[in-house]
């Protein structure tokens, strides 16, 4: 049987978007397999959730909680078998915990304690380990959510110590406004993914408990993933590029 459509174009847009990320991490001289590919899965139904991972698709990421929720009997199976992992790549309250941890394998948006310590009171009661990062807010944009740059390296000490869970690195999302309210401006852009680049190699170098593994960038989206490839992403987020425009 041929495939869908909608199985066609995912797969067609996936390749044009990892011949993108190949592109830019050799332009900035690095490996593309040091880069990783999250599908954000945002406003999209479960049928094409699981087109692309048919399609080769090993990682997703969700916003909101509701729509994890809803996509998880069809995940369920590729999650079971290991060969895809779920992120949840938006900001999580921590009254949704537990309907998060029954299908997320990571939550990329650790912004302070309280969250972290839910998470690992959970996971600890459960005999499981959830790989965490801790998001950080390099622009400053009101809108963001995320720790303070400034805040960073202490929290990410903390949550690297708490039982339950692995620190696995540190994610931001790109400037989108510069200090005076303009458009964001390439150079700006990079700044802030230097900035996490820098935060992330200071908690390495700090040699606190917890923190060997903490390793990755998830940083870059469909309109900046090759500014964050250039500042050293290991993990890019892109549903536009992958599923066309988002539904509402």
């Amino acid at each position: 049987m041929p495939p869908s459509p909608v199985a066609s174009s995912v797969a067609d847009r996936l390749s044009a978007v990892r011949s993108r990320i190949d592109a830019a991490a050799r332009a900035a001289g690095r490996d593309p397999g040091e880069v990783r590919l999250l599908v954000a899965t945002k406003t999209q139904d479960a049928g094409a959730v699981i087109a692309a991972v048919e399609a080769g698709v090993g990682l997703v990421g969700e916003n909101r909680v509701q729509e994890l929720v809803a996509k998880a009997p069809a995940l369920a199976d590729h999650v079971a078998a290991g060969t895809l992992e779920v992120h949840m790549i938006g900001h999580l309250q921590r009254n949704k915990v537990n309907q998060v941890l029954a299908t997320a394998t990571g939550v990329e948006t650790i912004d302070g304690m309280t969250l972290a310590r839910a998470l690992s009171t959970r996971c600890d009661r459960d005999g499981r380990t959830l790989d965490v990062m801790v998001q950080v807010n390099v622009s400053g944009e009101e809108s963001k959510s995320g720790v303070a740059p400034d805040d960073a390296v202490p929290l990410a000490r903390e949550v690297a110590a708490l039982p339950g869970l692995r620190l696995t690195g540190f994610m931001t999302i790109g400037a989108r406004l510069d200090a005076d309210g303009d458009p964001a401006d390439d150079a700006t852009v990079r700044a802030g993914f230097a900035r996490l680049r820098a935060i992330r190699d200071e908690v390495l170098a700090s040699g606190a408990p917890g923190t060997a593994d903490a390793r990755e960038l998830s940083m870059g989206m469909t309109t900046d993933l090759d500014l964050a490839i250039a500042e050293g992403a290991t993990i890019v987020r892109v549903g536009t590029a992958v599923f066309g425009p988002r539904r509402t």
